[in-house]
């Protein structure tokens, strides 16, 4: 019987709790994409890019703005399903018949568990797929001479020539996107169409208004011969436009595991720095952790609603605890990254201090 009463008690919070997250997490993507569609309509009639294309682009990064605003979901919705029961009587039932805190936190989590799961698979499968093909419907549309190979990789016209990179990254400049482009090769042709030298770098930066290129083999075709030279550093004399390119690169919190693994694995063996990538790959590692966790020691603050200052405040303090935990949790894996400390620790250790707390509080009031 007591095994029965507590599989109704843990249908009852799912119900509550399940239903309140999909409402949560269904306005906050949905508000999100509405912000993205609009940000996109102000670019149509840029080259091809239409406003059926707009609509395309935004539902294809929809799965991916599932998986990000998640979390909050889980918080906001765990919030407002607990307080539901509260205010209905039925948590101060549950309390009365000799169930803690504790057991119904349990409860909850175990729900979300399983939806955390799925979002999980999204997260791996449909949402870098989409956000791919979005990337390369919005640049086909808006840039002729920019696509996004298989891979990943990235091709694009300069002029008679042709560029190809396997990887590149962004981060923000002084004046404008910098720009870095890996294992880059550069096939230059004459009016005729035959190519008369091929460059080879292993990286390319533009910053200034100006491309370099680093540790470059250059390669020109002669009738009856070919010669090679090699620079360390060498000016590329280049119209590609960075802000273009930056659009193009999906940034690494957007990459399946699996992606982010090859590509930290690449960039290792080629002695490139792979901070960026392994700090998306622990964060993606660590994503359900820090979901779980950051829920289940937000939900106690629905307890006793109806006593002390309502749902409202109590609704505000816990998202007050996302927001400084996801500070706190951002400060700690970028100084983790600064000082060359363990990512993976410096990623579990923010949840593992909130358990810790978590589990002091249940100890004295649970």
């Amino acid at each position: 019987m007591r095994m029965v009463a507590f599989k109704q008690v843990d249908k009852l919070v799912a119900i509550s709790v399940l239903g309140a997250v999909l409402v949560a997490w269904g306005f906050l993507v949905g508000f999100d994409a509405f912000r993205a569609f609009v940000g996109e309509v102000n670019d149509v009639g840029t080259g091809q890019y239409t406003l059926s294309k707009a609509v395309a682009y935004t539902l294809l990064t929809v799965p991916r703005r599932g998986y990000q605003f998640f979390g909050y979901a889980a918080l906001i919705g765990g919030l407002l399903g607990m307080g539901t029961l509260a205010t209905s009587g039925e948590l101060t039932a549950l309390r009365a018949a000799g169930l803690s805190k504790l057991r119904i936190c349990v409860s909850v989590i175990v729900a979300l568990t399983a939806l955390t799961v799925v979002v999980m698979l999204m997260g791996e499968t449909v949402a870098p797929a989409g956000e791919r093909k979005a990337e390369a419907l919005e640049l086909a549309a808006k840039s002729r001479d920019v696509a996004i190979g298989r891979g990943g990789s990235l091709w694009a016209r300069d002029g008679r020539n042709v560029v190809n990179a396997k990887h590149g990254r962004t981060r923000a400049g002084k004046h404008g996107p910098a720009v870095e482009l890996q294992d880059v090769r550069v096939f230059e042709f004459d009016d005729a169409g035959k190519l008369t030298v091929l460059s080879l770098a292993k990286t390319a930066t533009h910053a200034d208004g100006e491309w370099t290129f680093h540790d470059v083999r250059r390669t020109q075709f002669g009738k009856a011969s070919a010669t090679s030279t090699t620079q360390a550093q060498a000016q590329w004399k280049s119209m590609l436009d960075p802000n273009v390119l930056a659009v193009s690169m999906i940034h690494p919190e957007y990459l399946s595991i699996g992606d982010l693994s090859r590509n930290i694995d690449y960039m290792q063996h080629n002695r490139q720095d792979a901070g960026s990538y392994q700090r998306a790959y622990w964060g993606r590692i660590f994503y359900p952790l820090n979901v779980l966790v950051l829920a289940f020691c937000a939900v106690p603050f629905a307890f006793g609603t109806l006593r002390t200052g309502g749902l409202g405040k109590r609704l505000f303090i816990g998202i007050a605890l996302a927001i400084s935990y996801y500070f706190f949790q951002s400060a700690v894996v970028s100084m983790g990254a600064v000082y060359n400390f363990n990512l993976a620790l410096a990623n579990a250790m923010p949840s593992l201090l909130l358990a810790g707390a978590a589990t002091v509080y249940f100890r004295r009031y649970g």
